[in-house]
C-alpha cells in the first residue's frame, strides 16, 4: 500500500509539472520569415536547426531553418531579440532520463525503505515469510556418530528416526508418532545437536528456526510466520522442524503486564493451533528445546502438541570422556594422553564447554610452537576455563601477595583436613578472573546428593581464607578478599535451612519456594509464604550454622599454624601450588571437622 500511494503521488507531480507549460506549435518556415516582416515576432532563441520564437501577444512557436544568410539580417532589421544557445546535441537516452529521472529515483528510494523495513536481506513484501533455515540433507551430515555423554536422550529419538524412514511399519499396526518432541536441559548440553543428529539419521530436511525470529513489532507477522513455516515443513515432508528456545514464544498466556492479546500471545496461538491441526501421517515432526520449561504454557506441553519430553542433562564422568574423545579427534592430540584425567577433573562442564577446553589447549599449544597438543596444554585449558585467565602482569604489593599466600593457604588445609571436603587441586596466589588467588577442589566422585555433614565442610573450607587471616593478621588487619566466601557460605547455609530442611529449629519444610510471577523475574516477582517470626528464625539459623564453622575452621587453623606458615612461604616463593604438592609438603592425616 505504501508504494503504490509513492507511485501515484510521482505520477501526479509529474503531470503537474508537465501541465505548467503547453507544448510550442510548430510552423512552416515561410510562415515564420512572414510574421517577422510583418513585424509579429518580438524575439527568437536560436538553437542549431531551430528557432524558438514568440510573438508579441505572448504566444510561441517552434520552426525548423535551413541556411538562410538573409534570416539575421531580416530579424535585426525588425529589431527582434535575438539570443544564440549552443546546440547540446544530447543523446535519446539522456533526454528520457531527464524526463523521467524524478520517478526513477522515487521508486528507487521506495525500494531501499522497504527492504531496510524487513532486514535488508529479504525478498519483498517477505515480513510475514518465515525465517526458518532450511539444512538439507546433502550438507553437512550430523549423526548420532557426532553426539556423545546423552545416551538416554538418544535411545529417545531412535523412534522418531525409525518412523521417518519407514512411517509404514508404524502405521499398519494403528501406531502414531508423537507430534511433537520437547528437549529440555541446562545450556551446551547438545540439544540442537541432537536434532540435528535426528535430521541426518533419517536423511530428511531439517528447518531451525528461534523462537525470537517468530515476534515482531507488527501484529499479525510472527502468526504468518508460523503459518508460513508449516506450509513449508508439509511442502517438503518428511521433515523436521526445530525450534530452539521456544520459551521466546511459549511463555505463560495472560501472564504479561500489558494486555492479554499482544503479538506474542498471538503467535503462541497460531503455534498451538498449528501443532494440532496438521497430522503426523504428513511426515512433519516437531522439536523443540528450552532451559526453561518451567514458563512455558501448559496448553503446548499437553498431549497432542509435545507428547514426549526428552530431557538432555550435565555429562557424567564416562559422557564427558567421549564427548572429549569426538572433539580431539579434530585437532593434533599427542598419543597416550589419557582423557579420563580430564574428564574426572571438569565436573559440571557441558558438552559446549568441553569442546571450548579442547579448543583452548589448541590455541595455548599453537603459541607455545608446539606440533602436538599433551596434557599439559589440556590442563591448562581446564584450569582457565575453571579458574579463570592468569592475570600476571598484575602488580601485587608484598603486602596484598602475603596476605592473599595465607589466606589460600588456609583454604587448602582446611580442604585438606576434612575427609568430607572435596581433595585439594590446585593453590595459587597468581591472580585468575577477578580473584587474587584462588583454591580448586575437585571431587573424588560425582555425587547427585550431598549430606549434612559435607555441606558444613564446603562452608568450613569457604571460611577457612578469613580465619587464616585473622589468625595471622588479626581481626583489625582483616580484609575484603573473604567477601565472596562468605557469600557462598551464607547461600549454602540458608538453602540448609529454607530448602533442604537441616534445621532443627524449622524443621523439613521448605520456606522461600514463593510463587514466581513469569515476565518479572525470580527476585522482584516472589511472593514470601512466612511472616517475620519465621524469616527472624531463618536468619538466626544461617547465622548459627556460619559462625559455627567459621569457629571450627579458626580451630583447626590454630592447630596447624606451623603447616599454615609452611604452606604460605612456599606460595609466596612459587606462587603455585599442585594437590599431590601439598599434601607430601605439609604432611598431615584427615580428621573429623
Amino acid at each position: 500500500m505504501i508504494g503504490l500511494a509513492v507511485i501515484v503521488l510521482a505520477i501526479v507531480i509529474m503531470n503537474m509539472m508537465s501541465g505548467t507549460r503547453k507544448p510550442a506549435q510548430e510552423i512552416l518556415y515561410s510562415d515564420f520569415f512572414h510574421r517577422v516582416k510583418s513585424g509579429q515576432v518580438s524575439s527568437v532563441i536560436i538553437s542549431g536547426s531551430q528557432i524558438e520564437g514568440f510573438q508579441m501577444d505572448g504566444t510561441g512557436f517552434m520552426v525548423n531553418i535551413p541556411k538562410d544568410p538573409n534570416l539575421v539580417p531580416a530579424l535585426q532589421k525588425q529589431n527582434v531579440k535575438i539570443t544564440v544557445q549552443p546546440d547540446a546535441g544530447n543523446p535519446w537516452y539522456l533526454s528520457i532520463f531527464l524526463q523521467w529521472g524524478a520517478f526513477i529515483f522515487l521508486i528507487a528510494v521506495w525500494f531501499f525503505f522497504m527492504r531496510r523495513m524487513q532486514g535488508g536481506g529479504n525478498r519483498l513484501f517477505s515480513l510475514g515469510k518465515s525465517r526458518a533455515r532450511r539444512v538439507d540433507e546433502n550438507s553437512t551430515r550430523v549423526t548420532f556418530a557426532d553426539v556423545a555423554g546423552v545416551e538416554e536422550a538418544k535411545e529417545e529419538l531412535v523412534e522418531i528416526i525409525e518412523f521417518l524412514k519407514d512411517p509404514e511399519r508404524f502405521r499398519k499396526l494403528g501406531g502414531k508418532i508423537p507430534k511433537g518432541i520437547l528437549m529440555i536441559g541446562p545450556p551446551g548440553t547438545g540439544k540442537t545437536l541432537l536434532a540435528r543428529a535426528v535430521a541426518g539419521e533419517a536423511n530428511v530436511p531439517f528447518f531451525t528456526i528461534s523462537g525470537s525470529d517468530f515476534v515482531e513489532m507488527f501484529v499479525g507477522v510472527g502468526a504468518s510466520r508460523v503459518r508460513d513455516l508449516f506450509e513449508e515443513g508439509r511442502k517438503t515432508a518428511p521433515c523436521i522442524i526445530f525450534i530452539d528456545e521456544i520459551d521466546a514464544v511459549g511463555r505463560h498466556r495472560g501472564a504479561g503486564l500489558g494486555s492479554g492479546h499482544d503479538e506474542r500471545e498471538q503467535t503462541l496461538n497460531q503455534l498451538l493451533v498449528e501443532m494440532d491441526g496438521f497430522d503426523t501421517s504428513e511426515g512433519v515432526i516437531i522439536i523443540a528445546a528450552t532451559n526453561r520449561v518451567d514458563v512455558l504454557d501448559p496448553a503446548l506441553l499437553r498431549p497432542g502438541r509435545f507428547d514426549r519430553t526428552v530431557t538432555v542433562p550435565l555429562p557424567d564422568v564416562r559422557g564427558r570422556e567421549r564427548i572429549l574423545g569426538i572433539h580431539s579427534a579434530k585437532v593434533k592430540l599427542a598419543g597416550g594422553i589419557d582423557l579420563s584425567v580430564i574428564a574426572k577433573g571438569t565436573p559440571g562442564f557441558s558438552g559446549a564447554d568441553l569442546r571450548n577446553l579442547v579448543n583452548e589447549s589448541a590455541l595455548y599449544a599453537a603459541r607455545k610452537n608446539k606440533n602436538q597438543i599433551d596434557l599439559k596444554d589440556l590442563e591448562w585449558a581446564r584450569d582457565k576455563v575453571l579458574m579463570g585467565p592468569e592475570r600476571r602482569s598484575m602488580l601485587m604489593s608484598d603486602a596484598e601477595k602475603r596476605n592473599t599466600a595465607y589466606h589460600e593457604a588456609g583454604h587448602a588445609i582446611v580442604g585438606t583436613l576434612l575427609p568430607k571436603a572435596d581433595p585439594v587441586h590446585k593453590v595459587t596466589i597468581v591472580p585468575r578472573g577477578q580473584s587474587l588467588g584462588l583454591t580448586s577442589f575437585l571431587p573424588r566422585e560425582e555425587l547427585h546428593n550431598h549430606d549434612r555433614e559435607y555441606l558444613i565442610a564446603s562452608i568450613m573450607v569457604a571460611m577457612g581464607g578469613r580465619a587464616a587471616e585473622e589468625l595471622i593478621f588479626g581481626e583489625e588487619a582483616i580484609t575484603t578478599g573473604a567477601s565472596n566466601d562468605i557469600q557462598q557460605a551464607t547461600q549454602t547455609a540458608r538453602n540448609m535451612v529454607t530448602q533442604w530442611g537441616m534445621s532443627d529449629v524449622i524443621g523439613p519444610i521448605t520456606l522461600d519456594t514463593g510463587e514466581e510471577h513469569h515476565f518479572l523475574g525470580k527476585d522482584i516477582g516472589m511472593d514470601l509464604k512466612y511472616g517475620e517470626d519465621t524469616a527472624e528464625l531463618i536468619d538466626q539459623e544461617v547465622n548459627k550454622i556460619v559462625n559455627s564453622s567459621y569457629q571450627k575452621a579458626l580451630g583447626l587453623l590454630k592447630d596447624q599454624i606451623d603447616n599454615l606458615h609452611t604452606l604460605a612461604k612456599n606460595l609466596i616463593e612459587n606462587e603455585t601450588v599442585e594437590g599431590d604438592d601439598l599434601r607430601s609438603l605439609l604432611q598431615i592425616e584427615p580428621q573429623a571437622g
